[in-house]
């Protein structure tokens, strides 16, 4: 690939979904934009970057940053912060939120469904516990084609297996030919919508917890406090923010501190007479 190619496709990616790529990751890129490239009837990369550099297609521009996002997902995926969220954050919400009885939780960068899929489980799971509450679900992508696939809840047999235990497989799923999917109590408790986190986020509403696992990690640092300072108007000062196990917040933002003997989980340290965001309706 000829180094002014790689630039363009990297810069164009880095303004379109955050992603930052390196020049020893052009082999990156030739694998996943290959198959592009045959979609649109193209020979190659070349003719690839000039259709860019040309044309500008937007379907073809998503197309690209698609194909370069990572959605890697699984069941539980981790399962500590499933854990956590069951011990730590669901019982101290539940106190704080005890006057409203309600709950809304974001899965920001959601890919194929499961981490939000993962949490209405656990919820179901805690029964009669939680009569009388609401709670709202909402994953995000990037990708249409993930949200497309979040929302119809169809795994395969590999990606029911990942962290599924068979108990839960067969409480809550449907085999469907060689497929299973989710039933529809758990689907009717997630939404799921194409939004990019490089945007305004406002319209999302607030949110008591949210989950931004393993994706500041493509980031640059500037792209990274930017992301972070966005998801904290949207939470109020006692919201709970989650990260993946190889990041922090710490010399990115001060809008967010440690939570004191959890490793992954931060709350918001909002400044003085600043007043959270409306709840968005439905």
């Amino acid at each position: 690939m000829k180094v002014e190619d790689f630039d363009m496709f990297s810069t164009m990616l880095k303004q379109r979904s955050g992603l930052v790529l390196s020049r020893d990751k052009a082999y990156l890129l030739e694998s996943r934009l290959m198959p592009v490239a045959r979609k649109w009837n193209m020979k190659g990369l070349d003719e690839l970057a000039v259709a860019i550099r040309t044309r500008r297609e937007e379907a073809l521009l998503r197309d690209i940053t698609e194909a370069m996002t990572t959605n890697e997902s699984s069941f539980f995926r981790d399962q500590k912060p499933f854990d956590q969220f069951r011990d730590v954050v669901l019982p101290m919400m539940l106190a704080k939120r005890a006057a409203r009885r309600s709950i809304r939780i974001w899965s920001a960068a959601c890919s194929s469904g499961q981490e939000g899929y993962s949490l209405a489980i656990m919820l179901l799971e805690q029964g009669a516990k939680l009569d009388g509450w609401r709670f709202e679900i909402v994953g995000t992508d990037l990708s249409s084609e993930m949200v497309e696939k979040a929302k119809a809840g169809i795994y395969t047999q590999f990606e029911v297996q990942r962290g599924l235990p068979i108990t839960q497989l067969v409480k809550y799923f449907k085999q469907v030919g060689d497929k299973w999917q989710i039933n529809d109590k758990i689907r009717q408790m997630v939404t799921f919508r194409e939004y990019n986190l490089l945007t305004d986020l406002t319209p999302l509403g607030q949110f008591d917890v949210v989950f931004c696992r393993n994706v500041l990690i493509y980031f640059d640092q500037p792209t990274k406090g930017k992301v972070l300072e966005s998801i904290a108007k949207l939470m109020p000062t006692d919201g709970v923010l989650y990260l993946g196990g190889a990041e922090t917040v710490l010399g990115i933002t001060e809008r967010f501190k440690p939570m004191d003997n959890q490793r992954g989980l931060y709350v918001v340290n909002q400044p003085a007479g600043a007043q959270a965001p409306r709840a968005a309706v439905g």
